[in-house]
């Protein structure tokens, strides 16, 4: 679990990131869970893009792959998902106590 601490600081280093992945028509899937998986392992920070025409709601959105990847939902604004797994291998991100 996260502290508020960790989470400013996460936000602060997913601001200048893209989103790299759209979630549209096909709402959460298993191929958009194993992509979403493969991008967390080599990135441990991810941003994702809610699009309109998706059926779910983005917090329901955000709940599922953060569940599905056994990441930390950093935060949901706007249509845009950030979420935060430490990688196994390459870990990269060094959290504040």
């Amino acid at each position: 679990m996260l502290t508020g601490k960790q989470k400013r600081y996460l936000r602060a280093l997913a601001h200048p990131l893209t989103p790299i992945f759209q979630v549209g028509k096909g709402g959460v899937n298993a191929n958009l869970i194993k992509q979403v998986d493969d991008a967390l392992e080599a990135r441990e920070l991810i941003k994702l893009n809610v699009l309109k025409n998706c059926p779910q709601d983005k917090e329901e959105v955000a709940r599922q792959l953060a569940e599905a990847t056994g990441a930390e939902l950093v935060q949901v604004i706007g249509n845009v998902i950030v979420l935060y797994r430490e990688s196994r291998e390459k870990k990269r991100i060094e959290l504040p106590r």
